[in-house]
């Protein structure tokens, strides 16, 4: 009945966000700060993933969920049996999706954590890129093998922030491949 309005309302909010300081605000008033769930809360869906989600589970003929309604099947039973096991494609796509957003991620631990110890690993990876900015001005002949251990270590953080989400990928490469069959049908 709502859905038109709902999606207009899901929609805007792509579009115009309240801002660091409401949602600093939002967090803090909840009681949220300085916890993991100042990190999880704020990014567990966005907009766009639902739209394509939405749009992915339009897609499912209606005919499946009639006839499991007409054999008996209640709701519950529809999604967990019938519509989640033909939307792996689409679940592991923005599952990675937002894997990859949140791996990344470093500005939500800076501004809602203030405890050291509560801090993720991308952001100790960022302390440690900055701190070790090269002046070239500064540096004379003797600072060379200086130069290369800081470049080494720049490198080396490079490299371990990276291959933690390579190597998911080749797990989840098959419902890829399922998700890309699966669009090109055509009835």
């Amino acid at each position: 009945m709502w859905k038109k309005l709902m999606m207009m309302l899901i929609v805007f909010t792509m579009f115009f966000g309240g801002g660091l300081i409401p949602s600093f605000l939002l967090v803090k008033g909840l009681g949220m700060l300085n916890t993991i769930w100042a990190i999880v809360l704020p990014s567990a869906i966005s907009a766009w993933n639902l739209i394509v989600m939405r749009t992915f589970f339009q897609s499912i003929p209606d005919e499946l969920i009639e006839s499991a309604k007409i054999d008996g099947a209640n709701d519950m039973y529809i999604f967990f049996r019938i519509v989640l096991p033909l939307s792996m494609a689409i679940v592991a796509v923005i599952g990675l999706f937002h894997a990859v957003g949140e791996w990344n991620s470093w500005f939500n631990a800076v501004i809602y954590l203030r405890n050291r110890e509560m801090y993720p690993l991308q952001l100790f990876l960022r302390e440690i890129l900055i701190e070790n900015r090269i002046d070239n001005v500064t540096l004379t002949t003797t600072d060379i093998s200086a130069m290369q251990a800081k470049r080494i270590i720049k490198y080396a953080v490079i490299i371990v922030s990276t291959v933690p989400i390579l190597l998911v990928y080749p797990f989840l490469q098959k419902y890829f491949v399922k998700g890309i069959l699966i669009g090109s049908l055509k009835e």
